[in-house]
């Protein structure tokens, strides 16, 4: 059984690390740790990152000075930690090619949505130690929400140093891995609907006079200030709710809109129906690994 999930504290982020890191996919969200990581480490060089593109390596070699790789076999046998950020329809290949050149003194970090701990072991050699991981798309600006869970052999220690890796590029929670699809409905999907409701208000400035850049700039600044004035102060969502809204007042009105237009049970419903759909993806990968084994 999985090992039971340990708290993640704040990362040290005056510690350097010294370990050496292999990245195998050079997409956004691999090119993403790559820079995230970049402060964290004693020496550039300790990073490496293969790709199929040579285009993709040029530009982020360019960008960062890192080594880069077409071989992920190459990164395999590199790396101490090994960073998988490939899309989850090629990685039973991936991990195909990389089986040899990993084992025990390995650690094993998966981003690919959907596939399992389970699956992944499977393809590697026995005792290699997994961490699963469901990172979002605002790691792009260092804003990101990480869920983290732990394989078999993996670690306190070895979570501990994943959740330190992924505080540089956001915020980290260590849950069961049962409970990633659910991270994956509503923080990896999160981005979108509030994409949609930004727009949505942006609109209604518009409607009401606003010009469109203004709108959606206030809007943008509207949600940022709210989620952070939320996290800061450490208060229930309800209770800053309240503080807006005067007796009789325009914000009250407005929350009256909403709950007669059902927003609560919508979101809740987009977030359910996605994370159902994240565990259908799931199990269609995990048949697909499951029959090349």
């Amino acid at each position: 059984m999985p090992n039971a999930a340990p708290a993640c504290y704040p990362a040290d982020m005056a510690a350097k690390l010294d370990m050496k890191i292999g990245i195998i996919g050079a997409g956004n969200m691999g090119s993403t740790l790559v820079r995230g990581l970049l402060g964290a480490m004693e020496d550039r060089a300790l990073l490496l990152a293969s790709d199929p593109r040579e285009s993709t390596l040029a530009d982020l070699a360019r960008e960062t000075q890192i080594r880069t790789t077409t071989s992920n076999h190459e990164t395999a046998a590199f790396a101490d930690l090994l960073i998988l950020a490939t899309k989850p329809q090629v990685l039973d290949t991936v991990l195909r090619q990389i089986a040899p050149a990993t084992g025990e003194s390995t650690l094993v970090v998966s981003i690919a949505a959907g596939v399992s701990i389970r699956a992944i072991e499977s393809l590697l050699k026995p005792g290699t130690r997994v961490v699963r991981c469901m990172p979002n798309t605002p790691a792009l600006v260092g804003a990101g929400a990480t869920g983290i869970a732990a394989g078999s052999h993996a670690s306190d220690e070895d979570v501990a140093l994943v959740c330190r890796l992924f505080d540089h590029v956001g915020v980290t929670e260590v849950l069961e891995e049962a409970l990633l699809d659910t991270v994956t409905g509503l923080s990896g999907s999160g981005p979108a609907f509030i994409f949609v409701i930004i727009e949505a208000l942006a609109d209604a400035g518009v409607k009401m006079g606003l010009h469109r850049s203004a709108a959606q700039k206030l809007a943008a600044q509207t949600v940022l200030g709210a989620a952070k004035l939320l996290i800061e102060s450490g208060e229930h969502p309800g209770r800053l709710k309240d503080m807006v809204c005067s007796p009789g007042g325009t914000t009250i009105a407005g929350l009256h809109t909403l709950e007669a237009g059902g927003l609560r049970t919508t979101l809740i419903n987009a977030v359910q129906d996605a994370t159902k759909r994240s565990r259908e993806l799931g199990e269609e990968l995990e048949r697909k690994l499951g029959n090349g084994v």
